[in-house]
């Protein structure tokens, strides 16, 4: 596995690599030292895993995975426990007090090496190519709230000014992104851009109506209701076999 540290304290970053160091399956490609550089180095480098401290200087570790396109896994490490929460809640890996223990560590790694082993036996395997995009997570901060979301598990994506509103499961949080930039890393055999407002999940459309003004009127999970356009009608046919 091929791993990010993310920490301002030289000295944090230190003993990241010394417990690492114990753990020769894992790859230290490199270390950013805030948010910013975070973002660059995880551009550039494309690691497996990240091992992200919380505060920092010009921006959180939140921060730094709302801005993200795709955010890589997560080990949060940090010296406060009141983000604890809002770290399980965005689905990362684990979440180490700072000093870590070193059985911690080890409990976090094993943790991620079944999910990668688990990816790489997916690939392997042949898996069609909608699967790649299905494994592939949003993150998104509203306020003080953050989750890691599975694009699988979004029904609908809604314009809202410069903003998108975002419905999975029980929540539909606004995200600071337009949604001609999310429509651009969504799979086009899944996600149907039903008018300039909507990009819906297909596998959540459980009904279809025509309607008078010559366009489709779809009835998604949990009774949220999506006009399709006229223009781009005969397109969702043909995208859903009707």
């Amino acid at each position: 596995m091929r791993a990010l540290l993310i920490d301002d304290e030289r000295l944090a970053r230190a003993e990241l690599r010394r417990l690492l160091a114990a753990h020769p399956e894992v790859e230290i490609v490199g270390e950013a030292v805030n948010a910013a550089d975070g973002i660059q180095q995880i551009t550039a480098l494309k690691p497996d895993l990240v091992f992200l401290d919380v505060q920092m200087p010009g921006g959180s570790g939140f921060d730094m995975l709302a801005a993200l396109e795709e955010a890589p896994e997560v080990i949060f490490t940090t010296a406060f426990d009141q983000y604890a929460l809002q770290a399980f809640e965005v689905n990362a890996l684990d979440y180490l007090q700072k000093p870590i223990q070193a059985a911690r560590m080890a409990a976090a790694l094993q943790r991620c090496s079944l999910r990668h082993s688990r990816a790489l036996a997916y690939a392997a395997a042949g898996v069609p190519a909608v699967a790649p995009t299905a494994a592939k997570k949003l993150f998104i901060k509203d306020g003080e709230r953050c989750w890691f979301v599975g694009l699988q598990d979004v029904r609908l994506f809604e314009s809202d000014g410069n903003y998108t509103r975002v419905y999975f499961d029980h929540h539909k949080p606004l995200m600071l992104r337009s949604l001609n930039q999310l429509e651009d890393r969504l799979d086009p055999q899944r996600f149907f851009r039903a008018s300039r407002r909507h990009i819906v999940n297909l596998d959540y459309v459980e009904q279809v109506t025509p309607n008078d003004a010559g366009g489709l009127d779809l009835l998604l999970r949990d009774d949220l209701e999506v006009e399709v356009s006229r223009r781009r009608a005969a397109q969702f046919k043909s995208l859903a076999s009707l």
